[in-house]
């Protein structure tokens, strides 16, 4: 009788256990589900016809067809678009990470006058409304004679990609130990040798985070292109945008094709840095 009593306690806690990781899981489940429900129905949706889309009852059984694919793909406006997107987007997060990150880390381990208020003044960057900053914006490239060019957007885009990779690059430098670059700098390595081989790869994982974070952000990005470009230099979420204007006629499975393919340059360029990033590490 002694020995029943805890037997009964150790079953009923891993029960209870049981319970909880069950239920954690379904909740993870239904968490995922909630997220990816609208990027899996504008899947479906780019492989129906039009009659399919727009009955009132839903269909999940239907005949798939890659016309709206097809029609995105044969139309200028759309290839332009992608074009302008990857070039501007592409220069503007390189840029971006090219003069941030090493700012990042001067900011973080180089103590200078006024240091919090150059953090904030980044940060402040990102606190403007786009209308905000896009109306005088497009007032000053007007006045220059690059309106609706790519450099224009290239550099307001750099605007956003800058403070957002130091803002995020700061903390991943702070967390670098001191003591490892203060070894490294007693083995002789200069300033440019221990930000280079020491501290870079010890935060690589995070700057990574936020460069990609600064791509999504300015890949998605539609007030500032709708404002500053009228045809051309228009990015893919402008000419996207253009399909939803046709009232009644609004092509929906060509829609939802150019919304697949506006999601899928952010995933391959995440997969492409990621394995960019591994092949450096391992060579060091």
């Amino acid at each position: 009788m002694q020995l029943a009593a805890p037997r009964k306690a150790a079953a009923r806690g891993s029960l209870v256990r049981g319970l909880s990781k069950a239920f954690s899981w379904l909740g993870l489940a239904l968490l995922v589900t909630v997220a990816l429900f609208p990027v899996l129905w504008a899947l479906l949706n780019s492989l129906k016809e039009l009659m399919d889309i727009v009955s009132p009852t839903p269909r999940f059984l239907f005949r798939p067809t890659l016309d709206n694919y097809r029609q995105v793909l044969h139309t200028p406006e759309v290839l332009s678009g992608l074009y302008n997107s990857i070039l501007v987007v592409g220069s503007a997060v390189a840029l971006g990470a090219l003069l941030g990150v090493p700012a990042a880390y001067a900011i973080a381990r180089y103590p200078f006058r006024r240091r919090d208020d150059v953090q904030f003044f980044v940060l402040s960057l990102r606190f403007l409304p786009p209308v905000a900053v896009a109306i005088p914006l497009m007032a000053t490239w007007i006045d220059l004679g690059v309106y609706d060019t790519r450099f224009s957007l290239i550099v307001t885009y750099l605007l956003t990609t800058l403070s957002t990779i130091i803002w995020l690059s700061i903390p991943a430098f702070q967390r670098v130990p001191r003591e490892v670059e203060e070894a490294a700098t007693i083995d002789g390595y200069g300033p440019y040798a221990v930000f280079w081989r020491i501290a870079l790869p010890i935060a690589s994982k995070t700057l990574l985070g936020g460069v990609v974070f600064s791509f999504v952000l300015v890949w998605n990005e539609l007030m500032m292109a709708l404002t500053l470009t009228s045809q051309q230099a228009a990015t893919l979420p402008v000419i996207a945008a253009t399909f939803t204007s046709m009232g009644q006629e609004v092509p929906w499975g060509v829609v939802n094709a150019s919304t697949v393919l506006l999601a899928l340059p952010p995933l391959v360029f995440l997969g492409l840095l990621s394995q960019l990033l591994n092949s450096m590490l391992k060579h060091r």
